[in-house]
């Protein structure tokens, strides 16, 4: 029985970005997804269970390729609907070219909520690509996602940071996200010259350098907390009770997958 009771898509456009902003409604819960299209490149491409949503925007948007963030299903599940209906590339990190070919099996969880990822053929990205008018650096971001990247537009001051940001004080995480790497690749993008950042889960973030800062400084503060309950005698569930207290209903409906738990054990390992 599926676990959405409500979809709802928009269109706006940020300056020379066009996005569609398609929002899945679960029990108490509201979930954006963005794709994106600016000079004839369409970042991402959302999830096959609001298919209908960005359908609507791919037919409005002048595109003749695709890059993908990552291989997660809310960010390709439309990948081989493009591929049937346009004809145009599709790029993504050279790890995960081989996982397109085939059915992926996906947390039953999961599946309720954003669909299911049909195979498509991908090409592996370069450390640039070209579109219409400019040349994109391809920067490798790991942490949500081993084969996590993002899209940098030099010229225009640009970032599209797929995954990576999202929120500034995260509460929960993947258990194969590795938060130190997020961290390490948090710091890495303030080395950029950027004034747009766009977010697939949050869109235009406003103020971005200022707004990664936060969630950098966030981070370390909880990094730091963990290690002086660990040196108090606290185990990982202890610590995480205390520095996230509040029982999100993904925990339980995930078995886990999604829990702050991987980030304290993550902080620990390192400490």
């Amino acid at each position: 029985m599926k676990t959405f009771i409500e979809t709802k898509g928009e269109i706006l456009q940020e300056n020379e970005v066009f996005m569609a902003n398609c929002m899945i409604t679960i029990p108490r819960t509201t979930m954006s997804v963005y794709s994106f299209a600016v000079d004839g490149v369409l970042i991402d491409t959302g999830s096959q269970s609001l298919r209908n949503e960005f359908n609507h925007f791919f037919k409005t948007c002048d595109f003749d390729q695709v890059v993908l963030t990552h291989f997660h299903e809310d960010h390709t599940g439309n990948a081989a609907l493009i591929q049937q209906q346009y004809e145009v590339p599709i790029y993504i990190h050279q790890m995960s070219t081989h996982l397109t070919k085939q059915p992926q099996r996906i947390p039953v969880y999961r599946k309720e909520i954003w669909g299911d990822v049909e195979p498509f053929t991908s090409q592996p990205l370069s450390k640039t690509f070209q579109s219409r008018k400019d040349t994109w650096e391809v920067i490798e971001t790991p942490g949500h996602s081993k084969d996590h990247v993002a899209f940098y537009n030099q010229s225009k001051g640009i970032l599209f940071t797929g995954d990576l940001f999202i929120t500034p004080k995260v509460k929960l995480v993947l258990v194969d996200e590795n938060i130190l790497s997020t961290l390490d690749s948090l710091k890495k993008i303030l080395a950029y010259d950027f004034e747009q950042m766009y977010c697939c889960h949050a869109g235009l973030v406003k103020n971005p350098k200022a707004m990664i800062h936060l969630k950098i400084d966030y981070l370390e503060e909880m990094e730091g907390k963990a290690l002086a309950l660990s040196k108090k005698g606290k185990d990982v569930y202890e610590i995480t009770a205390e520095l996230f207290p509040r029982n999100y209903p993904l925990i339980a409906a995930s078995n886990s997958e999604w829990s702050a738990v991987h980030m304290v054990r993550a902080f620990l390992n390192r400490g």
